[in-house]
């Protein structure tokens, strides 16, 4: 996964430091979408465009960008198009050669910027290659452009095609999942983008009001049908095209969610979607809604903290509080889910439901299962998406199909979706993304409203998350007069949960200590059981992710099936035993451990004075409900991931080798 950020000014002067600053402060707000090099493209007066390109994070652009462009800076320019992109490696290592933008030529006849994966990138190259198109990077998006210039000069057409007609033809050429950014010296002041699979916004600023404007979409297949623009109609326009709505922010609030298949053209400042007519559905809309976005600037800054990771660590009481505003009348004990208030009945009628997901989104989903089994009286299936897909499972139409995904556009998940929407499965989703592919496809779903998190591995969507899975299993079950009791407890845990985060986070200075005894260990075991098994499964992974320590989390039932044989002395275990019904069974773990010389450091209940007696570290969490005890038992191993990657000198949130969307396969 990559970030791309683009900027049109059209009849907006301004000095073209302005432009740079514009493009590079994109890209650091995409950073975390990608971090081992970044690129830009802008037009130049000489030379007719300038490519600049850096390994490293964009910080390392910076530093070489205003030194390069010194003499142009305070020139002004009147219309402008420039491209930026920061690298997630995918195909070829990261180095300035394979960094974005990518070009056709010593010429830049075309340009691009990418996010996703061709994956018939080796074909188009086979064939390019025998047409005498050398290749300089071993990306999969050098094809692009090149593919772009031989169909401008070497089709039957050629030079008679407009850009948009180019950019079709081209994209009628690609398979795979990908956002594109185009520049062409051979359409000066022009820009196309075009997204099948990886997200991408346009973001427009006006002088004219536009909040309550839609954009046309016009269908063509050879000719031209009704090409129908949003036109500025001669007022001067700034146009944004984005990876993630954090980049747009800080410039306007007005912004398009592009469908895939849509290409976007910006020609003499107007702007038109098009689609070929092998695209379009019958029951399809005819326009794209400007919509106005809810995100504030001061959401994506750091504020007193050091590192995203940490400000979400501690966002957590008001994230959760945030996912269950307005769901949950605590006077009435009643959970209402407006999102699902159409498909209520169908869900509450179901045969089977199947959550799919990956990652962090696949723990939530193992952490709710136990409720949503109790309070829905059905069979629960957790799949990993890409197993899943392999698996080719069989679906039914009256199964319920749950999507969990932070950003809303996981690819493994988003293909999964498409598979069970094939089969006549009820779709249900649940993003922190309004307006992502899988918030869009589905039939109803919840929006955690958990607040953008930028931090690469995921904390506060995964507690809301559980929180909004848990409020879904008591909208289920709060029919059954034999369950009410139990919904009842579960709201009033909720109710008093973002105090009790707060209780836990308090515990940080604790966890630092525990953290600096642990720092140089070579690996870390994690086992709990029911609700907790899934806090063991994200503790393991958090570690592995910023700390990149080995690190696993088990089922404690599992111990003396295996993993009783890593434990000794110098193996430290972190026990999760808190007093639901799998109390005395945990406990038994933990004496597993001691016996063998082990190292266990206990995550319990306060006033559990028999397991912090025998714990060689223990941290007391207050008593809640015991589905919601996984939430509160996670925090401490956030905080000791982050820690643990501190102490080391890492960059928590950009740890090496991930991003924070997988778009790809």
């Amino acid at each position: 996964m990559c970030g791309i950020f683009a900027y049109l000014n059209f009849c907006v002067p301004c000095q073209r430091q302005k432009v740079y600053e514009i493009l590079l402060r994109g890209l650091e707000r995409l950073e975390y979408r990608g971090y081992d090099s970044a690129g830009i493209a802008v037009d130049y007066p000489e030379e007719g465009v300038h490519i600049v390109r850096k390994q490293g994070k964009v910080k390392m652009l910076r530093g070489i960008v205003f030194d390069i462009e010194k003499a142009e800076c305070s020139s002004i320019v009147n219309t402008h198009v420039g491209i930026a992109h920061t690298r997630w490696a995918t195909h070829g290592e990261p180095s300035e050669r394979n960094s974005h933008p990518q070009s056709s030529g010593e010429d830049n006849s075309f340009m691009v910027v990418h996010n996703g994966i061709i994956t018939n990138f080796k074909d188009i190259k086979q064939f390019l290659e025998k047409e005498n198109y050398t290749f300089t990077s071993d990306t999969d998006t050098e094809v692009i452009p090149k593919l772009a210039h031989y169909i401008y000069h070497h089709s039957e057409e050629g030079k008679t095609l407009s850009f948009t007609e180019v950019v079709e033809r081209v994209i009628s050429q690609l398979e795979g999942a990908f956002a594109l950014v185009f520049k062409s010296t051979v359409f000066p002041k022009q820009i196309v983008a075009v997204k099948r699979g990886s997200p991408l916004l346009v973001g427009i600023k006006s002088e004219r009001d536009i909040s309550m404007d839609k954009v046309n979409i016009s269908y063509r297949q050879k000719e031209n049908s009704g090409d129908r623009a949003f036109n500025i109609a001669g007022q001067s326009a700034e146009y944004f095209f984005a990876s993630d709505a954090s980049a747009l922010i800080e410039h306007t609030d007005r912004v398009i969610y592009l469908e895939d298949d849509d290409v976007t053209s910006i020609v003499d400042g107007s702007l038109r979607i098009n689609r070929l007519k092998e695209h379009a559905k019958t029951d399809e809309t005819t326009s794209r809604q400007i919509t106005t976005l809810r995100l504030q600037l001061q959401q994506i800054m750091k504020g007193n903290y050091s590192t995203f990771m940490e400000k979400e660590i501690h966002e957590q009481p008001e994230s959760v509080m945030n996912t269950m505003r307005g769901r949950i009348d605590f006077t009435s004990d009643m959970v209402r889910l407006g999102g699902l208030q159409s498909h209520a009945n169908a869900i509450k009628r179901c045969r089977r439901i199947i959550v799919i997901a990956s990652g962090t989104s696949y723990n939530s989903g193992v952490a709710t299962r136990q409720l949503l089994e109790e309070l829905s009286d059905v069979p629960v299936v957790i799949e990993l998406g890409s197993d899943f897909l392999d698996r080719r499972c069989p679906v039914f139409r009256d199964d319920v199909c749950i999507f969990i995904s932070q950003s809303g556009e996981t690819a493994d998940t988003l293909n999964a979706l498409r598979y069970c929407k094939s089969r006549g499965a009820l779709l249900l989703g649940i993003t922190n993304t309004v307006g992502s592919a899988i918030s869009r496809e589905t039939d109803c779903g919840i929006h955690i409203n958990a607040g953008p998190e930028i931090g690469v591995a995921s904390t506060k969507a995964y507690t809301s998350q559980i929180v909004s899975m848990v409020m879904l299993s008591v909208m289920i079950g709060s029919d059954s007069i034999s369950k009410q009791k139990r919904c009842a407890d579960i709201i009033q845990g909720l109710k008093e949960l973002p105090e009790l985060i707060r209780k836990v986070l308090k515990k940080n200075d604790e966890i630092l200590a525990l953290a600096k005894e642990l720092y140089e260990e070579k690996s870390l075991l994690l086992m709990g059981r029911g609700y907790n098994y899934a806090t063991c499964l994200e503790g393991a992974l958090k570690v592995k992710e910023v700390s990149y320590m080995h690190s696993e989390g088990i089922l404690s039932g599992e111990l003396k099936h295996g993993p009783l044989a890593l434990v000794d002395e110098n193996m430290p275990c972190v026990i999760v035993v808190v007093k639901d019904n799998t109390y005395s069974k945990c406990h038994n773990a933990l004496q597993q451990v001691k016996a063998r010389q082990g190292r266990p450091i206990t995550i319990c209940e306060e006033g559990d004075t028999e397991v912090q007696d025998m714990s060689f570290r223990s941290f007391s969490l207050p008593s809640t409900v015991d589905c919601l005890m996984n939430i509160l038992a996670v925090i401490p191993l956030q905080l000791l991931s982050f820690h643990l990657a501190t102490l080391k000198g890492l960059d928590v949130d950009c740890p090496r080798n991930l991003a924070k969307s997988v778009t790809t396969e």
